[in-house]
């Protein structure tokens, strides 16, 4: 036989690039040391390569190096070599030299490897790879013996089945996890698996059974060995011991990669005897992680309920001891990672285990609350409170399934657990565990499962959210027990002593930080109260309310003082999480608003000249924030006491020092909100007349219109052309700057807060209502508008200087100090590049580090409030605010002004927050007059804008594979890249928002993705709806070519730009409703062509992206269905496609042309369609140069099914096989 494959003596196996000859290095036994000193210490690995894909004699060579003789790196290059040659040249080797290969293969694992304990894993692992890849190739027709050889190679040891079970595990992920062969050959091997699968399974258990009973015979406790057994002989089993917990821990992975897609009855079978022996062994150390995660992976089956009636079984008795004591052991012996691995599993087996029970109880499957419900609860209760917070984070999916089960919510037991749930919860919710800190158990455990601070940050905030949903389930079964302990715990907190711990808060001396024990203790309780107290007015009637003890509580908050910036901030959230008491006691109104409007103004050193932290700066925010909702949510209880809270308002914007601007504008709002509930317009024109005279006053005299009109004069006046000496104190303009920040934060919260009576009885008693459209409509008006109309002009004025600044002349005139102050935020910087925030910074540092920093932060507000403004002037002034004579040339002349000089950070705020809600709100009426004339312009820009900036990205890209790029991930470029990717996606938003109707998937995810978040999880069903149509504003838009021409030019380009997400949105909303639209005129063949080819393009840059090909597939399939028979051009381009078959398209095409042959279903055309086009999708980068395995179908095992006539050389893909793919299991 070996003389039959190896060549004649001489022959130089291709490699005449090396000196000597291979054969000769063969027959001297040299290749050995060759490939050792090649592969340990020489840079030419190449040859390596070479030889594996040229030499005539790899199989004996491969063998000769794989002699167990060798050592362990060049036997397994020649495994390597075997595995090599399976792969790529199985289909090509003469019959005799596959048998021969098989038997020496099959001889190898019989004798050719060292002991289980002694053969390195990587041997191992190839060697039954390669048994897996010949099985994918010849089992079962041309290899029907081959289960039974590997059960003879089982008996012969230890050695042996621990390579059998590599060989069935490697099988079952090939075939079935993985499914890495054609669907013939996976559908015959997956089908004779499962005929042979009762065999394999008792294989598989007998063979665990036996191990385990020897491995436990050998190392069990004294009494269970022989009698005869000397400490020589406990020596000398130990190895064999070893061996038989290998072969068990090997059983154990196989079955794993079975449990989970054969039958129920192969799981469940001999009174479920598989899943017993699984909890025997979770209390055997080396063997129950293996356990543990067979039984997740059995427990957590789907499917119908009726087979998964049997894993009831685990609540028993037995089973129940076992995991409980297994759990019990593991934590007990303290923190080691491989029990606490072993855990984990343990607590996802019990998570499981809960929703089986609540899928099973309460189904048609007659599955009764199990007796062992409170043992269950009790263990997976000792999970929740376990010191690690990843485990107590695991537990509550499983709380809320059961909190919110029909049936189980009202079991006794369940209703007992719940004062232990909260109560544990209340441990949970304190933020502790950094593993930076040793503060806490749970740091021990973060550590292992955490990076850093950061991480264990976002997964805290995380946990935190989810347990106080579950908490609110809990307290929907049992409200009174949550309000009850959220009172006591609120006492506590009250009359504790303040412990700042070891790290003093940056703010000032003796403040708690973030990390600091009293500020962790009241952050956990206060957000454990708002949860409880929010969840118990939902759920009892008025009357069940505890009044008495719910104001007690609240006076006792309010009478609490501190001057500690983060405690403060927790009893301002206290305040209003018991805020609804108040109306049944208005009487504590005033006490409430006193309390409120003194943390309005609070400070930590009164009259300090230091910027205020962070910390400061949330309390007054946090404080106007209360107001606010209060005054939103409760207006009618608050209009008794308007007058008294509109003098405390008064009062303190007497003081211009007193607030920030923001500050100001917070309370001027709550002031708008209550005077809504006047419901009297004359009366309610009247008080914001009187409220924003101030404002008008400033806002039109005659300087500030000059600063405001001139860009020099108002960098002048905001102090942006000075050069400060004290960059941190010294701010010499910031009282200017303070009041045109005051004029544009009222004239927005005005314009957000008035509104008319929301009842049209109320309206029209009021004075509200004017009239009615032709449809019948009321015509409303709003009492701020003739307020906020007249101070308009110097409005646009200011942003049409805002955008000059940008220009370089204007640039130029900036001062040293204040060189960038148009640049972006560090913070602004770090959301969109996705950098993470240092922890103490958010509350320690202060808002604006420098004078710089209050620069930057002055412009960046500045400029996105006014268009807020002008984002909310249509719905709060409706016909008063469209009508406005000439305002898209208004519009044209301010906001679209200089356009070419503004950076993108700037351009993408003016359209999410202005252009996008008038598109939006404006009527349909005013298209004509306003919107068109105003869009025109701006999308024909922002598709030039956009080419450009993708060009430039697509240059860089090119140099940077020529040029090594900088690699700092904070570098400029990447900076500047990224925000030309969310500029795209605003733009691309936009144009579908104007365009495309709200139907089906126009609706689904217009709101643009948050910065920085490219991980968005992409859908692959994207077959966009057939009612995807034009609107009337879309229409209107492609009426004017050069419009017409840019946003179809804009879409169809963007699918080749480099950002998947606006390319998916793109193609499955916008593209075919634009090109329907002009399908009914001429359109010229090179734009069709155009068209086609920039799908095909998108296809090329995104094909590796399944949501994005699926997309351009049916967008590429549309266009040409729909104009391949008006256009012969559409098969040049498609003729052009690299691999095309010449004639399967002949074939698509004459059927597409002729109509009478066009009865396949559209599913079926555009899979054949998806095969022509397959040359130019593009593939992921670790598949581009991937070496192709190619393996033949074996004849089938399946009834052949009569061919349908209409079967052609599209309908049988390039394996050759036809219509039973369509029967696919």
């Amino acid at each position: 036989m070996l003389g039959t494959v190896v060549p004649a003596e001489g022959t130089g196996g291709g490699l005449v690039s090396r000196p000597g000859d291979i054969s000769s290095l063969f027959r001297f036994g040299e290749l050995a040391r060759y490939v050792r000193l090649l592969v340990i210490g020489s840079p030419d690995i190449k040859f390596c390569e070479e030889f594996k894909e040229k030499c005539p004699i790899c199989v004996p060579c491969g063998l000769k190096l794989a002699e167990k003789t060798q050592t362990a790196i060049v036997r397994h290059f020649g495994l390597q070599i075997l595995e090599h040659v399976v792969k790529f040249r199985w289909n090509s080797m003469p019959r005799l030299e596959k048998v021969y290969l098989k038997n020496n293969v099959m001889g190898l694992i019989s004798n050719g490897t060292q002991n289980i304990l002694e053969e390195e894993s990587h041997i191992k692992d190839v060697l039954s790879r390669i048994v897996v890849e010949m099985i994918k190739r010849e089992w079962p027709q041309h290899w029907p013996d081959m289960l039974k050889e590997l059960d003879t190679l089982s008996k012969q040891g230890e050695t042996q089945t621990e390579l059998v079970m590599f060989i069935l595990l490697r099988l079952a992920e090939d075939v079935v996890t993985f499914q890495t062969l054609p669907t013939q050959r996976r559908r015959d091997i997956q089908q004779t698996l499962t005929q042979n699968m009762e065999k394999i399974f008792s294989f598989l258990l007998t063979t665990l059974q036996q191990n385990v009973n020897k491995y436990r015979r050998m190392v069990g406790a004294p009494q269970e060995r022989d009698i005869l057994t000397t400490p020589q002989t406990e020596l000398a089993q130990e190895p064999k011991a070893q061996a038989n917990c290998r072969v068990g821990i090997a059983a154990l992975n196989t079955l794993a990669g079975y449990i989970d897609w054969v039958a129920m009855s192969h799981i469940t079978a001999d009174n479920c005897k598989l899943l017993e022996m699984l909890c025997l062994l979770l209390n055997e150390p080396e063997l129950q992680v293996g356990a543990a995660e067979c039984l997740l992976i059995a427990v957590s089956r789907k499917g119908k309920l009726e087979d998964r009636k049997p894993l009831m079984v685990l609540f028993g008795d037995v089973a129940m001891h076992y995991i409980l004591s297994a759990a019990q052991t593991a934590d007990g012996e303290g923190l080691v990672e491989k029990h606490y691995v072993f855990l984990k599993r343990l607590c996802q087996v019990l998570c499981a285990l809960g929703s089986q029970l609540c899928a099973l109880v309460g189904s048609d499957s007659d599955v009764d609350t199990p007796a062992n419900l409170g043992k269950y609860l009790d263990s997976f209760l000792a999970f929740t409170t376990h010191p690690s917070q990843f485990l107590r984070s695991s537990t509550q999916i499983t709380w809320g399934a059961l909190f919110r089960h029909e049936i189980l919510s009202r079991e006794p037991l369940l209703l007992a657990m719940i004062p232990k749930y909260l109560r544990a919860s209340m441990t949970n919710l304190v933020k502790v565990g950094f593993p930076s800190k040793t503060d806490s158990p749970s740091c021990e455990y973060s550590r292992f499962d955490f990076d850093s601070d950061e991480d264990f940050n976002a997964f805290f905030n995380s946990f935190r959210a989810q347990q106080g949903e579950v908490m609110r389930m809990a307290c929907r079964l049992d409200p009174r027990t949550g309000f009850q302990m959220a009172g006591e715990w609120l006492k506590y907190q009250l009359a504790a002593p303040v412990d700042i711990g070891p790290m003093n808060s940056k703010t000032g001396e003796g403040l708690c930080s973030i990390f600091s024990p009293s500020f962790v203790q009241w952050d956990a309780m206060t957000f454990f109260s708002e949860s409880v107290i929010s969840q118990m007015f939902r759920t009892l009637d008025k009357e069940e309310i505890p009044v008495n003890d719910g104001i007690e509580l609240l006076q006792l908050v309010l009478n609490f003082e501190t001057k500690d910036p983060l405690i403060l901030s927790c009893v301002l959230t206290n305040v209003s999480a018991l805020f609804p008491f108040v109306t049944y006691r208005p009487e504590y109104l005033p006490q409430v608003l006193s309390k409120l409007f003194t943390a309005v103004t609070f400070e930590v050193i009164e009259e300090s000249k230091a910027p205020r932290t962070r910390a400061v700066k949330n309390v007054r925010r946090h404080a106007c924030s209360s107001i606010i909702k209060m005054c939103r949510d409760y207006p009618q209880l608050v209009l008794p006491n308007f007058e008294m809270l509109y003098n405390h308002v008064k009062q303190l914007l007497s003081n211009e020092l007193l607030l920030t601007q923001m500050e100001k504008c917070a309370l001027m709002e709550a002031l708008v909100l209550i005077s809504n509930q006047f419901k009297d317009y004359q009366r309610q024109k009247v008080f914001l007349e009187e409220l924003m005279s101030p404002v008008a006053n400033l806002w039109l005299s005659e300087e500030m219109q000059r600063v405001l009109s001139d860009p020099e004069a108002f960098i002048s006046y905001v102090g942006a052309d000075n050069k400060i000496t004290d960059p941190v104190l010294e701010d010499p303009s910031g009282l200017n700057r303070s009041r045109i920040s005051f004029c544009v934060y009222t004239i927005l919260g005005v314009v957000k807060r008035a509104r008319w009576p929301t009842t049209l009885e109320e309206a029209k008693a009021g004075g509200f209502v004017i009239g009615c459209m032709p449809s019948g409509n009321p015509i409303y008006r709003n009492p701020c508008t003739e307020q906020v109309l007249k101070l308009l002009d110097n409005l646009l004025a200011l942003i049409r200087t805002h955008n000059n600044l940008y220009m370089p002349e204007m640039v130029a005139k900036l001062g040293e100090t204040f060189a960038k102050a148009l640049d972006m935020l560090e913070v602004e910087k770090n959301a969109i590049l996705g950098l993470p925030q240092p922890l103490l910074e958010l509350y320690d540092s202060p808002v604006y580090k420098t004078i710089l920093e209050r620069m930057q932060g002055f412009f960046c507000t500045l400029y996105d409030n006014c268009f807020h403004i002008l984002g909310n002037a249509g719905p709060s002034m409706q016909q008063d605010f469209y009508t406005v004579d000439g305002l898209a040339s208004q519009f044209l002349n301010s906001a679209f002004v200089n356009l070419n000089n503004i950076p993108d950070y700037r351009l993408r705020p003016m359209l999410r927050v202005f252009v996008k809600p008038l598109v939006l709100s404006c009527p349909s009426e005013h298209y004509e007059t306003l919107l068109c004339p105003m869009l025109g312009p701006l999308f024909t820009y922002l598709h030039v804008r956009l080419s450009q900036k993708w060009q430039v990205i697509s240059q860089r890209s090119i140099l940077c594979e020529e040029d090594t790029a900088d690699d700092n991930p904070e570098s400029q470029e990447m900076l500047e890249e990224q925000l030309v990717r969310l500029l795209t996606r605003e733009v691309m938003d936009l144009i579908t928002v104007c365009c495309v109707s709200k139907k089906g998937t126009a609706e689904h995810n217009s709101s643009t993705a948050a910065d920085g978040d490219d991980d968005e999880m992409m859908s692959t069903d994207v077959t966009p709806p057939s009612s995807a149509e034009l609107t009337e504003l879309g229409k209107c838009l492609m009426k004017q070519e050069d419009v017409c021409t840019a946003l179809l030019i804009t879409a169809y380009r963007s699918l080749s730009w480099k950002d998947t997400l606006s390319c998916q949105r793109t193609t499955t909303q916008l593209c075919w409703p634009l090109l329907k639209q002009v399908l009914t005129g001429n359109l010229l063949p090179d734009a069709v062509t155009w068209f086609f080819t920039g799908v095909l393009k998108g296809l090329q840059t995104h094909g590796q992206h399944d949501g994005c090909m699926a997309a351009l597939v049916h967008l590429a399939f549309q266009i040409y269905e729909a104009l391949r028979p008006r256009y012969a051009e559409l098969k040049a381009v498609m003729e052009q496609i690299p691999e095309i078959q010449k004639e399967s398209l002949e074939q698509f095409d004459s059927k597409l042309l002729n109509p009478t042959l066009l009865k396949v279903a559209d599913k079926r055309r555009k899979d054949n369609f998806k095969r022509l086009i397959a040359g130019c999708i593009g593939k992921p980068l670790g598949e581009q140069f991937r070496k192709e395995v190619h393996i033949r179908n074996l004849p089938s095992l399946f009834k052949k099914v009569k061919p349908s006539l209409e079967t052609d050389v599209l309908e049988n893909n390039e394996d050759g096989e036809g219509l039973t793919a369509l029967f696919e299991p």
